[in-house]
């Protein structure tokens, strides 16, 4: 491997490390590598997205997407798994009601799979979106917010708001992982807060997640399992976690 390459291997590490790091950290890490080299070295992982540069210093891409990835990467992983869970929340999905569907791999998965029935479907994400612009009797309504870039959805106060605004019959929620101790989580302490506010507005909320995400490790809090009514996953889920939900009274699917 190049020195330039695995120098930026080594800042990408960093940045992933530690979520959010200060150009002075960068230095500090980096001694012996000049202000202009590093700040070129951020420029072209930036280009790359693997990692997102920012004023004086630069964030890991799961903080910034607060999902698990890239919309276009997370679209590649774990297909067969996401494509059972989509078709199964389809199922759950009611005709003449009002639904909100979270950003993601997942849940654009599900807007692909959805029968073209009457119904109003609220949506922060860009990608599912395009998906319900092929279905002639969905009514789709784009919450207002700042554009994320990276998982193509909208986030930020004016998201929160408009969702505090509105309530709907179904959730359809995106999660990047689940710890006893912690609940669901997610990388983005924005994303986490207007998921929290899709909860209280929603009469039933469904946990879209394939069992990878059972075990692994995010940042933020999203909520604890007795905020949720269902988790539609892949047929994998560990035992412990299917008695949790039991004791939770959270149906699995």
């Amino acid at each position: 491997m190049a020195a330039v390459d695995e120098r930026r291997e080594r800042l990408v590490r960093l940045v992933n490390a530690e979520g959010s790091v200060s150009f002075a950290q960068i230095k500090k890490a980096f001694s012996d590598v000049s202000d202009m080299t590093l700040r070129t070295d951020l420029k072209a992982l930036d280009a790359e997205r693997r990692i997102v540069r920012v004023h004086g210093g630069a964030r890991s891409v799961e903080t910034v997407v607060g999902t698990d990835g890239l919309i276009d990467s997370r679209s590649t992983r774990n297909v067969d798994a996401k494509e059972i869970v989509a078709a199964k929340a389809a199922e759950l999905v009611r005709a003449n009601g009002t639904i909100f569907l979270d950003s993601g791999s997942t849940t654009t998965m599900l807007a692909r799979s959805l029968r073209d029935q009457r119904e109003i479907v609220f949506t922060n994400s860009v990608t599912c979106a395009v998906e319900l612009a092929h279905l002639e009797q969905v009514r789709t309504i784009l919450i207002g917010g700042n554009l994320n870039r990276y998982s193509l959805s909208l986030y930020g106060g004016r998201s929160v708001e408009d969702v505090r605004r509105l309530s709907f019959d179904q959730l359809f929620l995106g999660v990047t992982a689940f710890q006893s101790s912690s609940g669901f989580m997610c990388g983005s302490d924005e994303d986490a807060v207007l998921k929290r506010a899709c909860i209280e507005r929603a009469d039933q909320t469904i946990v879209l997640m394939d069992s990878s995400k059972v075990g692994r490790r995010s940042t933020f809090q999203i909520c604890d399992l007795d905020a949720v009514d269902v988790v539609v996953s892949d047929g994998e889920l560990p035992h412990e976690f299917l008695r949790a939900c039991d004791n939770a009274d959270v149906k699995v699917m």
